[in-house]
């Protein structure tokens, strides 16, 4: 079996590391203590745990630590913060002198390494207020149970501009996103082997080395000062362009297909119900979310009725087709249901909206997306004439602007990159001149745009025996690479190890005859199981998401753990190309209008 995390995975990893290294830390009976966070460690803990988990931790309130406060003197404060010089300045101004001090003690706890020089200031300025000051090493977010994003700010723009003015910024970006892949590694104990994609840029070596080094460095030191071996992991460390297709193609699988179509901001999603508006947060608490988000939008539409008409006829309350109206009726009549009736309202309204969307325009794209992104038709003729495909696509007036460039990029990238000639007239006739860098700075990500890239492209796994919707043929380039890897069957010419001693690392348990004896490592995999831990430089899609989550369920003996700089959506990343050969100030100036 996979390992033994307990139900939320990476959540629930965090939330124990949490709760043991600072709450334990410093708790004493019947003793409240006020809770101060930064802006990071206020989304940590938002990802991990509720405020109820916290009152059982003895925290009263928890306050940001940016924002003036009252004093509270006759309490202790539990400072949870990033070791950076705004959250230790504010933590200075609550302690500027004995009288003045805000609070009665303060317990500090670092997500990371803090640097000597704010060590020092603080040991300088009120040590004598200090009960505890510790480095707990959790610098990301438990984005999802697999999922896991670093916060880096601006780690796109600085690792794919072609500014050379912004090259000190990138070796300042690769350091933090290093330093924060160790601490994941660290939350799951885990030494993996270290492998990163050679092409199409030297992003992923440089990234690859960095960790390397420094997750040697860490199991040096580490709190129980044991060097500690490789673990039966491994990590693959991967540069965006490495798919370009997956990013801007539409999907119909749910979770996907809704962030890409609908204004969800921080997973809440809006809708409208009995003439009200209302909002849903979409998370893993919620259990219908958790079964149907990696299931395609036709199996959600038959799923949600099915599952609501299953309690209507429990209580006999309603009859026939199940409609929004006939369930709010129902939720009156059925108090006891409620809250599960709401869950399966708000997904249908989600499950509408979506198919909204879909029918309007979106329907009409996605053959053409398919056909372009596989080469081949949905009855698996080879695509003659690629420009052929793409111009109805051009041609209709209904489609917006943003659908039109994924189109073209979708073609260009079936090409293997094109002509300066015709990407000009592509984007005349679409009248995009305002967007063509969204066009054009692919380049920048080691996509070939123009001229047309000689060399072949990889060659992908036949998926034709599999059954799926004919409009959602493509599967993304990680599935493959994710099946290799558990398989032992990536080339080592492209895959590189930075590791010194790899891990012997086998989905199959295959192990060299120099280490453990092969009944004891099979017997060990059982019941340990391995992981395969990923992180893509510049952001990961909705469906390579998705495709951690079935890659664990088809192989049980391993957990593929998934993660980045951020989560992007198609139009997002769009606007983030089209800003790569901006200054930055001007990027900066954009983002915060």
């Amino acid at each position: 079996m996979a390992p033994p995390v307990t139900e939320r995975g990476l959540k629930s990893v965090v939330w124990q590391k949490i709760k043991t290294t600072v709450f334990d830390d410093c708790k004493k009976e019947g003793e409240w203590k006020i809770m101060l966070l930064d802006e990071f460690t206020t989304k940590l803990l938002a990802s991990c745990c509720k405020m109820t988990d916290l009152l059982e931790e003895g925290i009263t309130v928890v306050e940001n630590i940016y924002k003036n406060r009252e004093p509270v003197r006759q309490m202790k404060a539990l400072y949870f913060i990033s070791p950076t010089s705004k959250s230790v300045d504010c933590f200075l101004r609550d302690f500027a002198s004995k009288s003045e001090n805000k609070y009665k003690a303060a317990y500090i706890y670092f997500t990371d390494f803090c640097p000597d020089s704010l060590f020092n200031k603080i040991k300088a300025s009120c040590s004598k207020s200090i009960r505890r000051c510790k480095e707990i090493n959790i610098s990301f977010i438990p984005h999802e149970s697999q999922v896991y994003t670093v916060d880096v700010p601006d780690a796109f723009y600085y690792c794919y501009s072609p500014d050379p003015g912004n090259a000190s910024g990138k070796v300042a970006v690769m350091e933090a996103m290093a330093e924060h892949i160790v601490t994941v590694c660290a939350a799951l104990d885990e030494n993996p082997g270290v492998r990163y994609k050679r092409k199409p840029l030297d992003n992923a070596s440089k990234l690859a080395q960095l960790v390397e080094k420094k997750l040697e460095d860490y199991y040096k030191i580490d709190e129980k000062s044991l060097i500690k071996g490789k673990t039966h992991s491994q990590l693959l460390i991967i540069d965006r362009g490495f798919d370009p297709v997956s990013t801007v193609l539409h999907e119909l699988t749910f979770q996907a297909m809704a962030y890409d179509l609908l204004p969800i901001e921080n997973d809440t999603y809006k809708y409208k119900t009995d003439g009200k508006e209302k909002e849903a947060v979409l998370e893993e608490e919620d259990d219908l979310w958790v079964r149907i988000r990696h299931r395609h939008i036709a199996v959600v539409l038959e799923e949600i009725p099915k599952l609501m008409k299953e309690i209507s006829s429990t209580k006999k309350a309603t009859e026939g087709k199940t409609s929004l109206s006939a369930l709010t009726q129902l939720m009156k009549k059925m108090p006891h249901f409620r809250k599960q009736i709401t869950k399966q309202v708000v997904h249908l309204n989600l499950a509408e909206d979506c198919m909204n969307k879909f029918k309007l325009n979106i329907e009409k794209l996605c053959k053409t997306e398919q056909d372009l992104a596989l080469g081949t038709d949905a009855e698996g003729q080879k695509v003659k004439d690629a420009m052929l495909v793409l111009l109805p696509v051009l041609l209709n007036k209904n489609h917006e602007n943003y659908d039109k460039i994924r189109a073209i990029l979708l073609y260009i990238f079936s090409i293997n990159g094109t002509t300066e000639e015709n990407l000009d007239r592509l984007i005349q006739n679409v009248k995009i001149e305002n967007e063509s860098d969204m066009i054009r700075n692919w380049s920048y990500l080691g996509v070939p745009i123009v001229p047309q890239s000689q060399q072949g492209k990889p060659l992908r796994k036949d998926r034709s025996s599999e059954e799926t919707f004919q409009l959602s043929r493509w599967t993304p380039f990680i599935k493959d690479i994710m099946e290799d890897a558990i398989d032992n069957r990536l080339d080592s010419k492209e895959w590189p190890y930075c590791s010194q001693c790899p891990a012997v690392w086998n989905g199959s348990g295959a192990v060299s005859a120099r280490q453990k004896p092969r009944t004891n490592y099979l017997e060990l995999d059982r019941k340990n199981g391995s992981r395969l831990i990923i992180f893509v430089i510049g952001g990961i899609t909705y469906s390579e998401m998705r495709c951690a989550y079935e890659v664990s369920q088809a192989h049980k003996s391993c957990e593929v753990i998934i993660g980045s700089t951020h989560i992007l959506t198609p139009k997002k990343l769009l606007d983030d190309i089209k800003m790569l050969n901006k200054p930055k100030d001007k990027v900066s100036f954009i983002q915060d209008e």
